[in-house]
C-alpha cells in the first residue's frame, strides 16, 4: 500500500493543533494565575476549572481510544456483539456513584490526589505500597495507547509505526510538562470536538457503502456473520457481571477522574462535572457502535481490503480505522483518522499527568524530601512525567504484553485499591494492620486467580473454570469476589488488632502503627507517652 498522503497531512494538522493549544493554555494559566500555588495549578488547576472545561476534560478522560475502538471491536466480534459492550453504561454508573458518594468526602479536605485519604489513614509508607499499582496501571494504559495509535497508523497510512509512537509521546509530554491540568484540559477540548465531528461525519458514508448491509436487518439475523446485537450464554454470565462491577467500581479509584472533580471550582460543580460527563461517556460510544455494526453487516469482498475478513486476519481490534479506510471516501476517512489520534492523545496525557502528580504530592513531598519547596516539587513532577512518558514509549514497542499488563493492573487497582479508598473515607476506625492485611490477601488472591493472557496458570480454580485453547480460564466472578474479600479483611483484622491492644491481650509494645489513627509510623506505645510534652512542631517533625 502506497503512502497515505492526505491522511499524513490530516493527522499532522491535529498534532499540530493540539500542541499549539497545549502551549497557549499553558501561558494563559500562567498569565491569569501568577500568584496561585504552583503545584496546585499544575495537579488541580487551582481548583478553578469551569463546568464547561470540567465537563469535556472529564468526559475525554474516559473516551479514549481503547473505548471508541474497542466499543466497535466488540460489536464487530461474532463471540460477542452489543451485549458484550459495557463499558459506556458502566462508565456513565461509575461516574454518577463518583458524584454522589465519592465527590465530597474527597473536596471537603481539600486532598490533591487519590493517595491522600489512605496516606492519612494508613500512612506514608502503606500509602507508598499502595501507589504501585495505580502507577502501574498508568504507565501501561500510556503506553498500551501509544501502542494501539502506532498500530492504526502504520495499517492505515502506511507509515512506521515507531515514528507515530515517538511523535505522539513526544506531543503529549511536551504539552503536559509545560501547562498540567490546564494544558491538558484545554486539549481535551479540542479532541472531544474532534473525536465528535469526525465520527459522526464518516457514519453516513460508511451506512450507505454499496457492500453493507441494512445494520437493522443483520442485528437480528445471520448475513455474513452472526447477528451484532450478540449474546450472553448462561456459563458465562458470572463473567458478564464480574466484568461489569469491574468497570463500574474499578473505574472510580484513578487519579485521572478525582483529578477532574478536585479541580472543579465548588462541590456542587464537581458533582454536576461527574454527572454530565457519565452521559457524555455514553453518547460518545453511539457512533463506535454503529461503526461497528456496519463492519459485522459488510461483504468485506466487495471493498478493496478483501479476503479474508478482519476477524479471520485476527485484526478486529483495528476494525474502526478499516471500517473509515475502506468503507468512506478518502476525504471522509482522514476526518476519522483524526478522530482516532485525538481519542488517543485524550487518555494518554491524563495518565501521564496522574502519574507524575502522584509521584510528586504523595511519595517526593511527603517521604523523599518532607521539606521540598513548591518549585522542587513542581520539577520533580516533570522529571517524573518525563520519564514515566519515556519508559511508557519503550513499552509501546511491545504492544499486545502491554495491553495484557494493563489489563492485570487495573484489575489490582479494583481488587486492592478500590477497597482501601472505600475503608479510609467512610470507615475511618480502620488502621495500618488491616490495610496491611487487606493488600496481602486481595494480591495473592489475584495473582493465584492467574491470568490467561500472560500464560499465568490458575492456583486457584474457582468452580466452574473452563479449559479454552488449552488455557485455563474463570468464568466465576472472581475479581469482585477477591474486591469484597480484601475488603472484610480490612475491617476485620483493623477491628481485631484494636480489640487485641486495647484489652491488653497483646502488649503495647507490640503495637508498632498506632490502632487508634492509622498513621502508619513506626513508634512504639510507651515511646510516644514519653513524647507528650514535646512542643507540637517538634512531635510534628519526630513523626514526620
Amino acid at each position: 500500500m502506497a503512502l497515505n498522503i492526505p491522511g499524513l497531512v490530516s493527522v499532522s494538522v491535529f498534532f499540530t493543533l493540539t500542541l499549539a493549544t497545549g502551549i497557549w493554555a499553558s501561558w494563559k494559566s500562567r498569565r491569569d494565575h501568577q500568584n496561585t500555588n504552583s503545584t496546585e495549578m499544575a495537579m488541580v488547576g487551582g481548583r478553578n476549572i469551569n463546568v464547561f472545561i470540567g465537563l469535556f476534560t472529564a468526559t475525554a478522560t474516559w473516551v479514549g481510544g481503547a473505548y471508541i475502538n474497542g466499543t466497535a471491536e466488540i460489536v464487530y466480534m461474532p463471540s460477542k456483539g452489543l451485549l458484550w459492550v459495557q463499558a459506556p453504561v458502566a462508565f456513565a454508573l461509575s461516574l454518577v456513584i463518583g458524584g454522589i458518594f465519592f465527590v465530597n468526602p474527597m473536596r471537603s479536605k481539600n486532598y490533591v490526589t487519590v493517595m491522600d485519604p489512605l496516606q492519612e489513614t494508613y500512612g506514608n509508607m502503606m500509602g507508598a505500597l499502595l501507589f504501585i499499582p495505580p502507577l502501574l496501571g498508568e504507565v501501561f494504559w500510556f503506553a498500551a495507547i501509544l501502542a494501539s495509535l502506532g498500530a492504526t497508523m502504520r495499517v492505515i497510512l502506511d507509515v512506521g509505526g515507531s515514528w507515530a509512537i515517538i511523535i505522539s509521546a513526544c506531543t503529549v509530554i511536551l504539552y503536559t510538562l509545560l501547562g498540567g491540568l490546564y494544558s491538558v484540559a484545554y486539549t481535551d477540548v479540542i479532541q472531544m470536538v474532534f473525536i465528535t465531528l469526525s465520527l459522526w461525519i464518516c457514519i453516513p458514508f460508511a451506512l450507505v457503502n454499496s457492500a453493507t448491509e441494512s445494520i437493522y436487518y443483520t442485528a437480528t439475523h445471520q448475513s455474513y456473520q452472526d447477528p451484532w446485537i450478540g449474546k450472553i450464554e448462561k456459563q458465562y454470565l458470572g463473567r458478564w457481571l464480574d466484568n461489569f462491577f469491574y468497570l463500574v467500581l474499578g473505574s472510580i479509584p484513578w487519579q485521572t477522574y478525582f483529578q477532574r472533580v478536585l479541580s472543579a471550582a465548588s462541590t456542587g460543580q464537581a458533582r454536576l462535572i461527574s454527572y454530565l460527563s457519565g452521559l457524555g461517556c455514553f453518547a460518545m460510544a453511539i457512533p463506535s457502535v454503529l461503526i461497528g455494526a456496519v463492519a459485522a453487516s459488510t461483504d468485506w469482498n466487495q471493498t478493496s481490503y478483501g479476503l479474508p475478513s478482519p476477524f479471520e486476519r485476527g485484526e478486529s481490534g483495528m476494525i474502526l480505522p478499516l471500517v473509515l479506510h475502506h468503507l468512506c471516501p478518502a476525504y471522509i476517512s482522514m476526518a476519522g483518522l483524526g478522530a482516532i489520534a485525538a481519542a488517543a492523545m485524550s487518555s494518554a496525557d491524563s495518565a501521564l499527568l496522574s502519574a507524575g502528580s502522584m509521584f510528586a504530592h504523595n511519595i517526593y513531598r511527603k517521604i523523599l524530601r518532607k521539606k521540598a519547596s513548591e518549585t522542587e516539587v513542581l520539577w520533580a513532577m516533570r522529571t517524573s512525567m518525563l520519564v514515566f512518558g519515556a519508559g511508557a514509549a519503550a513499552l509501546a514497542f511491545y504492544s499486545s504484553s502491554v495491553y495484557d499488563l494493563w489489563f492485570l493492573s487495573g484489575e489490582l487497582v479494583y481488587a486492592l485499591l478500590f477497597p482501601q479508598l472505600c475503608c479510609a473515607l467512610f470507615a475511618p476506625s480502620t488502621n495500618t494492620y488491616g490495610s496491611a492485611a487487606g493488600f496481602l490477601v486481595g494480591l495473592l488472591l489475584r495473582l493465584l486467580a492467574g491470568e490467561p493472557t500472560l500464560s499465568i496458570t490458575p492456583i486457584i480454580c474457582y468452580p466452574p473454570c473452563s479449559l479454552e485453547s488449552g488455557t485455563y480460564s474463570q468464568l466465576f466472578p472472581f475479581k469482585t469476589f477477591t474486591m469484597l474479600l480484601t475488603l472484610g479483611t480490612i475491617l476485620a483484622v483493623s477491628h481485631l488488632a484494636k480489640a487485641l491492644f486495647q484489652r491488653n491481650l497483646l502488649p503495647h509494645s507490640w503495637d508498632v502503627y498506632s490502632t487508634t489513627g492509622g498513621t502508619g509510623i513506626l513508634i512504639p506505645l510507651q515511646q510516644a507517652e514519653k513524647q507528650e510534652h514535646l512542643p507540637a512542631t517538634a512531635l510534628e517533625e519526630k513523626h514526620d
